[in-house]
């Protein structure tokens, strides 16, 4: 892990546990409150962008509903029957979500294309009205969770349905300025199909970030300088069957196969010690399991095939 990975994950690694519920609350309520607003004034303006932006909101407020649920989830303390505990319940959430965000904007696309082929008369004046207040609500929310959103992909994840609903709006009530101004219907579909695909871009590496951290793919470190450093400890003959796996963004996982000289069990519990300061202090590596040895594995890869 280089060390500006690793600043980056000491300045914002804990921030979602600032969160609280009542903001939480707040995002949802406020979420829910613009979402009751655009399915009235989209039915009585007959603006079918504004149903659009209250379907994608009403999704949002059930995304951020899941995410809250899955941030208590994981804070519970680990069991006998969950020994790693619950964080994976936030990476879940944030897959779920993200998946989510691009079904939505794939829709949102599909619909876009629809309009560019059959424009629809429209109350402007109400669908600008409607569009400011659902900026303004989307903006605080958007706030209320952008400092946590920097170290959480589940907390990300819901941060980006929220930017996605303010950017919704934004182009929701430029497409009703131009509409009000030049009668220019094929501008709102253009910025639908701007977003969406900004959304999809962006909700995609979330998916392929908790795609990997669910399938326990090998976590981003530096192994062939875990390696050296490790092997130049003299006792240390050499490092091998190396495993490593994160529980969520911020816990790591290290598991080696050891092969040492003959020596005492309490030398071998001071090796331990160095190898994991090493791992701890240098590669961020949160938990650490070493098996001694002494020729015992006839493969020595520093990865077991």
């Amino acid at each position: 892990m280089d060390a500006e990975k690793m600043k980056y994950q000491k300045q914002h690694g804990h921030d979602h546990a600032n969160l609280s519920a009542g903001k939480y609350l707040g995002v949802t309520i406020l979420n829910g409150l613009i979402t009751v607003v655009e399915i009235a004034g989209g039915i009585m303006s007959g603006s079918l962008a504004l149903l659009s932006d209250a379907a994608h909101n009403l999704g949002d407020t059930v995304s951020i509903a899941t995410s809250y649920i899955a941030w208590k989830i994981a804070g519970r303390e680990k069991d006998v029957r969950r020994t790693y505990g619950y964080k994976r319940a936030e990476i879940i959430a944030a897959f779920v979500n993200a998946s989510a965000l691009v079904a939505i904007s794939l829709f949102l696309v599909f619909e876009a294309v629809r309009r560019f082929r059959n424009p629809e008369t429209i109350h402007s004046g109400l669908m600008i009205g409607v569009a400011v207040f659902g900026l303004l609500a989307n903006f605080i929310s958007m706030r209320l969770l952008q400092k946590a959103a920097h170290g959480n992909m589940n907390v990300r994840s819901s941060y980006l349905h929220l930017l996605g609903d303010t950017v919704s709006s934004l182009g929701v009530l430029g497409g009703g300025i131009a509409i009000r101004v030049w009668g220019a219907f094929w501008i709102d579909p253009l910025i639908t199909i701007m977003i969406s695909l900004y959304i999809m871009r962006q909700s995609w590496v979330i998916v392929k970030n908790s795609v990997g951290i669910l399938m326990q793919s090998a976590a981003d470190l530096d192994y062939r300088a875990m390696q050296r450093e490790i092997e130049a400890i003299p006792e240390v003959r050499n490092i091998h069957h190396v495993h490593t796996w994160m529980a969520n963004e911020e816990t790591v996982y290290f598991e080696a196969h050891l092969e040492l000289g003959d020596c005492r069990l309490s030398e071998a519990c001071g090796i331990a010690d160095r190898i994991e300061a090493i791992l701890k202090e240098r590669y961020g590596i949160s938990h650490v399991t070493l098996q001694f040895e002494t020729g015992r594995c006839a493969e020595k890869s520093f990865f077991k095939k």
